[in-house]
Order: structure tokens, then C-alpha cells, then sequence
């Protein structure tokens, strides 16, 4: 009997197994509109064929200056919509529930003339974590800007509710916006998004809260820990997600670091080096979590669900390499493969 397995539930989504296809850029979007095309349809169908609970689109800006790259997703804009539909509707005839995580680069916004941040402090990033190499120092939202950026988050969350997503993930992580609101490394704010570091965050959720059914959960993703010198630690994080939690999110996914190049303080990047972060978060928030990073071994995937650390798993890079790696790890751990029949007699 595998957890990994097991149905689990979380208000009305009901997932098949516990495996998340974690979000992750494709950089794809060769017209520059925004909007998923033929890789993109291939790249999540497969995945959902591959047999995947849930899968998570890749980060999609609320705004075009918002995108990392101008290869990215968007839902700035209605005419986006029925390319996601065309996608979602796909992606459901396989059983596989389905989320997008909207985002707002801040100033990690690669091709923006001058991206905008939570303050002017420019982001320090090695060449070969970017896609073009270097980084035009940002600057700061004005106080009008902050608050049309939270409306921008919610008009994309109806867009979302419209192509038909089942949930939606803000992404809190990474050293993008709403992790550069939270951080004191990266907002010297004097106005009341200085004054209180989660107020950016509560606006965004309680705006997308609004428009989403009451019964969709919503997923927030969050850097648990900075690895810069000064970074805030883990205690911190988790009284941000109390606010966070009080505010609206139902589930957190929990991840680390990208808000700068790692100081004295550096990832340990082992298998399940991020589980101990997703535990923590469950007990002190008494949520629903997913744990993430280097979980692609089945058995560690299934010992993070059997052992309690998280109620699911993302599985990011495993997922890269192997379309199918849900049916495989299925086959691994319990001997036996529920598959579509057309690939029946090559996966047994």
C-alpha cells in the first residue's frame, strides 16, 4: 500500500495521488504574447498523461513588465484566456487536477527597461542563473503602484477562475515581488509597505481570495529560509505565513532561497534537504504542505507522505527528465501501473 498513492483532498480539490508536477518556466513563449502554445501543450499534456496529480503551470505574470523573460506566460489580459482553456481542458481528460502560479517578477524582470521592486535595491545574481545574464537595477513601486499591482493579481486569479483552473499558487518564493515585500534584505520601504513587511502579501491574497469560489484552495509558495548573509531564518518565515494563513492561503509549498547568492548560510541541495522546512510549517501552521527539492527518488517521495513531513510532493527536475515519471514510480513502488492503455504493453 503506497501513500504516494493516495487520494487526498483540500476543500473541493480532490487529487488522484500526492504527486505534484512542481512549476516550472519554459521560457517558450516564442510570439511574446504571453500566451501557452503548442510546447506548452505538449509539455503538460504528457505530464498528465504521465500520470501526475496535480500539475502546477509555470510561473505567469499579472503583467507584461512582470514577466523573469518576454518567453514567459501571462494573464495580463482576456484575450489570453481561451489559450489556457484549450490547455486546461486537455490536461483534465487525464484525471490530473490543474494550477497556475501567478507571479510578478519584481526586479528579477530580465527583459523590462527598468524592472520595479518592492525598493531600488538592485538584486546580486551569478550570470548563469539568469537567462540574458545581467540584471537592470530596479525601482521602487510607488505606493499607487503597489496598490494597482495588487488589483493586477486579482484580475489575473479571475482570468484563471475562467480558463478553468482547479487551484491557484501565488509565488512567495524566490526572490520575486511578494518575497521582496516580506524580505528586510530587499525593502527599505518608509511607507506602510516598509512599516509592515507581510501587508503587501495579505492585500494580494485577500484580493485573490475574492474572485476564487469559496471552496478553491489557494496555494502560496514560500522561501522558508534566505541564504544570503543576513537572510531572514526560519522562525521569521513562518510568522509571515501565520499572517499569510490568517489572510486566506489553505495550502503552503514550501522551498528556500533565490533571493541573492548564498553567503555563509548555504543549501545543503541533498535529497529532501527541503523537508525538514515543509515539517516545520505543517506543525506550526497546522495546514496542508507540500514539500519540495530532490525528491525524485520514489522511495523518498513516498517516505516524505508516509512519515507525515507533507501531505504532497512536487517533483521539479524528475519531472524534466521523465514525462511519465508519476506511472514509473507507481510501477516502482507498488508493482503495478494503472496507465492508458495505449501505452500498456510498454509500461507493465
Amino acid at each position: 500500500m503506497s501513500r504516494l498513492f493516495s487520494p487526498y483532498t483540500i476543500e473541493n480539490l480532490t487529487l488522484k495521488n500526492r504527486i505534484v508536477m512542481s512549476p516550472m518556466c519554459q521560457y517558450s513563449v516564442t510570439k511574446e504574447d504571453g500566451a501557452p502554445n503548442d510546447w506548452h501543450f505538449v509539455h503538460y499534456v504528457s505530464r498528465a498523461i504521465g500520470g501526475t496529480g496535480l500539475i502546477i503551470m509555470e510561473m505567469t505574470s499579472v503583467t507584461p513588465e512582470g514577466r523573469i523573460t518576454n518567453g514567459d506566460l501571462g494573464l495580463w489580459s482576456d484575450e489570453q484566456i481561451p489559450h489556457y482553456q484549450r490547455l486546461v481542458n486537455e490536461l483534465k481528460k487525464y484525471d490530473t487536477k490543474v494550477g497556475i502560479q501567478i507571479a510578478h517578477a519584481g526586479r528579477k524582470a530580465e527583459d523590462a527597461v527598468q524592472p520595479v521592486g518592492a525598493s531600488d535595491i538592485p538584486v546580486e545574481v551569478l550570470p548563469e542563473e539568469t537567462m540574458n545574464g545581467e540584471l537592470s537595477p530596479p525601482r521602487a513601486l510607488t505606493n499607487q503602484g503597489v496598490k494597482e499591482t495588487v488589483q493586477k493579481f486579482k484580475l489575473a486569479a479571475e482570468r484563471a477562475i475562467k480558463a478553468g483552473f482547479d487551484t491557484i499558487e501565488l509565488h512567495g518564493a524566490h526572490g520575486y515581488l511578494l518575497h521582496q515585500f516580506m524580505s528586510p534584505s530587499s525593502n527599505n520601504r518608509t511607507d506602510e509597505y516598509g512599516e509592515d513587511l507581510a501587508l503587501f502579501g495579505e492585500e494580494v491574497i485577500k484580493a485573490v481570495k475574492s474572485v476564487m469560489p469559496a471552496d478553491m484552495p489557494l496555494i502560496m509558495r514560500m522561501s522558508a529560509i534566505e541564504y544570503i548573509d543576513g537572510g531572514y531564518d526560519l522562525p521569521y518565515s513562518i510568522d509571515m505565513a501565520k499572517r499569510f494563513k490568517k489572510a486566506g492561503v489553505d495550502v503552503f509549498h514550501v522551498s528556500s532561497g533565490g533571493e541573492g547568492p548564498p553567503g555563509e548560510r548555504k543549501p545543503q541541495n541533498t535529497p529532501g534537504y527541503q523537508v525538514p522546512f515543509a515539517r516545520e510549517f505543517k506543525k506550526q501552521l497546522d495546514l496542508p504542505v507540500i514539500a519540495v527539492g530532490k525528491l525524485s527518488s520514489p522511495e523518498l517521495a513516498e517516505a516524505t507522505i508516509s512519515n507525515g513531513d507533507a501531505e504532497l510532493v512536487a517533483i521539479a527536475r524528475g519531472m524534466l527528465n521523465d514525462p511519465y515519471w508519476s506511472l514509473h514510480a507507481e510501477k516502482r513502488l507498488t508493482h503495478k501501473v494503472n496507465s492508458p492503455f495505449q501505452y500498456s504493453r510498454g509500461i507493465r
